[in-house]
């Protein structure tokens, strides 16, 4: 007989709302410093953040890119082979495959005023240690999103990893193998995409704050399904879409 729904309950939610609790309070000081990297870069001077990952960290990148509530200034960089969806096996090749980094970079458009967001769970592959490597040696910021326990556990594959690549690092405090359910014996429920989800919003947030303090203009995303969204949104796609010509 299966213990049900109430008993999921208790176990993977509680670890998963527990495991909210302690990243976000893990990660106040440098989610402080990274709100304040936003504002000067987005704000007042101008630029994007340019928004990266591979595999399931994929998740992170649509949900900071054209999404109601979101920043506008947000560019995906990325690759179709690195989606699983387009193939898995081929996605898993992609981001263990040299150079594919400074590929997709060069296809940016980069500029100095950016800021590189780089999405990965294990942060050991080539793909976004080089990405974040080459980003930095370009002048431009990098805030790695990774767990540094992962990192730590997981075979080495580009000479370093993207927390060491990185200027800032916000720990998703993610168990090796992701899994966190059951408790003791974990082999289902990875937590993290949910941490991921929950970090960069908390961001926003902390931007948001800040920005309505200092008298400023945040440029978010409205729903295109409430009445005014659509007018609302025009003049995002005009301001940023020389940039980012993945909102056409």
């Amino acid at each position: 007989m299966h213990e049900g729904p109430d008993a999921a309950e208790a176990g993977f939610g509680a670890r998963m709302r527990g495991h909210l609790a302690e990243v976000g309070e893990e990660n106040a000081a440098a989610l402080h410093a990274v709100a304040d990297l936003v504002v000067q870069r987005v704000v007042r001077d101008g630029g994007v953040l340019l928004v990266a990952g591979s595999g399931h960290s994929m998740i992170a990148v649509a949900e900071a890119f054209f999404r109601a509530g979101g920043l506008a200034a947000v560019k995906p960089v990325y690759s179709p082979k690195l989606l699983p969806l387009h193939g898995a096996a081929e996605a898993t090749a992609a981001e263990r495959r040299t150079g594919l980094a400074a590929e997709v970079l060069a296809d940016t458009g980069y500029q100095e005023s950016d800021v590189l967001f780089v999405f990965s769970t294990s942060g050991v592959n080539p793909y976004p240690v080089e990405l974040a490597r080459a980003a930095r040696e370009r002048g431009i910021p990098v805030v790695a999103f990774t767990s540094r326990a992962c990192s730590a556990a997981a075979p080495r594959r580009a000479g370093g990893t993207l927390a060491e690549e990185a200027d800032h690092v916000i720990d998703t405090l993610v168990r090796p193998g992701d899994a966190s359910y059951p408790e003791n014996a974990p082999v289902t429920g990875p937590l993290s995409s949910l941490a991921n989800t929950y970090l960069w919003n908390l961001l926003l947030a902390a931007v948001h704050d800040r920005v309505k303090e200092a008298g400023l203009e945040l440029p978010l995303w409205r729903s295109a399904n409430i009445p005014g969204g659509d007018e609302a949104n025009k003049r995002f796609f005009n301001r940023y879409g020389p940039r980012i010509p993945e909102l056409d």
